[in-house]
């Protein structure tokens, strides 16, 4: 399950939490990429005030803020693949099972 506030709200005593980390800049080149305007550098601007508006509301918010929960295992997806990041969560869930 994922989502902001999986972790801290609907399930608090979850047997593993993971909080995927990226940068702004990051996220904001990834949706660029996505959205085909990688190559437009107001595109990339623009989406990345959209991120940080949108992170700082959900920080912000008096219900259910976005935070790391308590227990989470942080995994820094800067740079990742979307195979290297499953790999990194597969590999938390393994050390979980086996008591690491």
């Amino acid at each position: 399950m994922a989502g902001r506030d999986i972790g801290s709200v609907v399930l608090p005593d979850a047997d593993v939490k993971i909080y995927l980390e990226v940068s702004v800049e990051e996220r904001a080149r990834r949706r660029a990429e996505q959205r085909g305007e990688l190559d437009d550098a107001n595109a990339f601007e623009r989406i990345a005030d959209e991120l940080r508006s949108r992170d700082t509301i959900d920080s912000t918010r008096q219900t259910a803020p976005l935070r790391v929960p308590d227990g989470a295992v942080l995994v820094e997806t800067d740079g990742n693949t979307l195979e290297q990041t499953v790999q990194e969560v597969v590999a938390v869930i393994r050390d979980a099972a086996l008591g690491r």
